[in-house]
């Protein structure tokens, strides 16, 4: 039996929150996926490391994943297109098949995707009171959580199971969404909206369809 060579992935994060998320994803899915230490800083960040750092340049014909984990507030959707030419070029590291590059994004702050580890829930997160209040409902639920905290973190991501449940269906709510998952369209439709969602269910649904 052939032996499958595990998709190797690199993940760029938004803060410290997202860092020790992906800290917990690593190790948990690191039979089936090699998940590199997650970096702090986006697109640009992304674009400049392939491009100008031999560790990640010599590795670009062999990466099968890009993963970009942030929060999409009402005043980045401008900036589309400038993320999508850095995207399209990181697509194109690798030739067949191309570099697949996913957008792991969550409306207003990471703790709402955390929050739906616990429960189904769909409010506006547009302002700041809206975000602290998903803020408060998740020390309701994981006492002591701090932005970027490890301990707490790791307690929230052994509920993961729900988290997937709870994410689609907060998709599943969405009236017009387009329907292939995470290709541009339907990315810059949910960049661009100004909808409750997250898609960061997607990614760890990847994963587990690699056990």
């Amino acid at each position: 039996m052939k032996r499958r060579v595990k998709p190797l992935i690199y993940v760029f994060c938004e803060g410290e929150s997202e860092i020790e998320y992906i800290k917990v994803i690593k190790e948990k899915y690191e039979d089936v996926a090699v998940i590199q230490k997650p970096i702090k800083g986006l697109f640009s960040v992304a674009d400049k490391k392939f491009k100008k750092d031999a560790k990640y340049r010599n590795n670009a014909e062999v990466t099968d994943e890009i993963w970009f984990f942030f929060d999409v507030d009402d005043g980045q959707t401008g900036s589309w297109d400038k993320i999508k030419k850095i995207i399209s070029t990181l697509q194109k590291l690798r030739k067949k098949p191309n570099v697949r590059v996913r957008l792991l994004m969550t409306t207003g702050c990471v703790e709402y995707w955390f929050l739906l580890h616990y429960k189904k829930l769909y409010p506006s997160i547009q302002n700041v009171a809206e975000k602290e209040n998903v803020m408060k409902q998740l020390q309701g639920e994981c006492p002591g959580y701090e932005k970027g905290d490890h301990v707490t973190t790791r307690k929230i991501a052994e509920k993961i199971d729900q988290a997937i449940v709870n994410g689609d269906w907060v998709l599943n709510h969405i009236d017009g969404l387009p329907t292939l998952e995470d290709n541009d369209v339907r990315n810059r439709w949910l960049y661009q909206s100004t909808l409750t969602f997250t898609t960061v269910q997607e990614a760890i649904k990847f994963l587990e369809s690699l056990k």
